[in-house]
């Protein structure tokens, strides 16, 4: 395909929203212009004041393959990402079988996504107990950073490190140069926590909310911080629920810590106050707390205290939901929400004065930062591949199975009314996502530089 002129009223660069044509020659971005310099031999198309935003970055997806496929896979997870303005994912190291955290796993990872992928994907590495030795090869391989959790994940085949593991762990992690993901939370708090509910009826939510006290969060950051601070390592905190620790994160960064953090969608737009009882669809790990702490996170993004959203997207079959009995300490916990992320953050984010250029910046800008790609994806850039969304920041619709596109279509959001509709998605300068239907062949690769 010869010269395409991409023309808007409101393209979102990283100078801000302008009226310009993107110029794409084969698979990557050749320049942003004004739209009477578009070359006369160009092939132009016009969205009037539809919105073009770079291609989403997801930094923190559950895509599930190989082993437990039932629950997702490469297939079902990157065609909601492109319906959901995703162009790049990178999926976590757990929940799959083999887990990513040997090259074999990574292999394995490799070997199932192959011709499946509507959207481009790499992945993270695992940090469990005892792999120290494959952490520097897994990173020689294309291992984007690496993942731990510091509490039992919820599958036995992805081992929970303590801090004896990460002394162990860390000087390969730092040697890497890449971010090490830490799920925070701490087992002392929860098993306090547990003792103080003995009898307690799990079908309701402040049940769960009470069994994952923000102390879980905290003491879990100010460890890692501690050991930031010793071995020198890049730190990325993932999924940030609590307010409780912005001030100590705050604190952090003044220092000069080579520390990162993210939210996801759920945090910013669900409330503890809300969830209604039994609602397993909700759960998650941290759990969605209460109002106000919800509004200090959306102040600690608009600071930069928090720097990305990223989906968690984190799926399982409904039966495991347990939605009929609503017992949320038997339920998997986790949300799906890959279609559904950039319309919630939207809905949440001009509500409350935010504008487009932001919401780029958390979910694409920065989460391709973190990944290691952001000479290629998250911008709106010459010699950036061509990936972007084509996005109608105003009508209003309702959340329904057939616009969730995962393979199980269960959602929180289903029902619900959101603000912004994904028109189209172009992946490398090819239409991958145009109004529910997916057209051409599914050309998503893995991320290499």
């Amino acid at each position: 395909m010869g010269l395409q002129a991409f023309v808007s009223t409101r393209v979102i660069t990283p100078q801000g929203m302008r009226q310009a044509a993107v110029l794409v020659e084969g698979e990557r971005i050749r320049d942003v212009v004004a739209p009477e310099q578009v070359p006369a031999d160009a092939v132009r198309e016009d969205f009037g004041a539809l919105a073009i935003l770079p291609g989403l970055v997801d930094s923190h997806v559950h895509i599930n393959e190989p082993g437990r496929t039932g629950w997702e896979g490469f297939r079902t997870a990157t065609r909601a990402a492109a319906a959901g303005g995703y162009t790049m994912l990178v999926d976590m190291p757990l929940n799959c079988i083999p887990a990513t955290s040997s090259v074999a796993g990574l292999e394995a990872k490799r070997q199932a996504a192959h011709g499946q992928c509507s959207v481009d994907w790499a992945a993270w590495g695992g940090v469990v107990q005892g792999n120290h030795e494959e952490i520097g090869p897994l990173a020689q391989v294309g291992a984007r950073g690496f993942k731990c959790f510091l509490v039992h994940p919820g599958v036995d085949e992805f081992s929970m490190v303590t801090e004896r593991n990460l002394r162990k762990a860390l000087p390969h992690v730092a040697r890497t140069g890449l971010p090490l993901l830490v799920h925070a939370e701490l087992p002392g708090p929860l098993e306090a926590a547990a003792k103080r509910l003995p009898a307690a009826d799990w079908t309701r939510y402040q049940t769960y909310l009470q069994s994952r006290p923000d102390e879980a969060e905290h003491a879990a950051i100010e460890l890692m911080l501690s050991l930031c601070r010793e071995y020198g390592f890049r730190l990325h905190i993932v999924h940030l629920a609590t307010a409780c620790a912005l001030e100590m994160l705050r604190a952090a960064r003044a220092e000069g810590l080579p520390v990162t953090v993210e939210t996801c969608p759920h945090y910013l737009h669900l409330e503890a106050e809300t969830i209604a009882d039994g609602s397993t669809l909700c759960k998650c790990a941290p759990p969605v707390r209460g109002r106000a702490n919800r509004e200090l996170l959306w102040q600690a993004l608009k600071d930069g205290v928090i720097d990305m959203v990223v989906s968690d997207h984190s799926p399982c079959p409904p039966e495991m939901k347990h939605m009929k009995e609503g017992n949320f300490q038997t339920a998997w916990g986790g949300i799906a929400s890959l279609s559904m992320a950039l319309p919630v953050m939207w809905t949440e984010a001009r509500r409350r004065g935010f504008a487009l250029p932001d919401v780029v910046r958390w979910m694409a800008e920065q989460p391709a930062r973190l990944a290691g790609c952001e000479a290629r994806k998250g911008q709106i850039a010459a010699g950036r591949d061509a990936d972007f969304v084509v996005f109608d920041p105003e009508p209003e619709f309702t959340v329904s199975k057939d616009r969730l596109h995962h393979r199980h279509p269960v959602s929180p959001y289903l029902g619900e009314q959101l603000h912004g509709m994904v028109k189209r998605t172009y992946l490398r300068g090819q239409l991958v996502f145009q109004d529910g239907e997916f057209p051409g062949e599914r050309r998503g690769r893995e991320f290499h530089h």
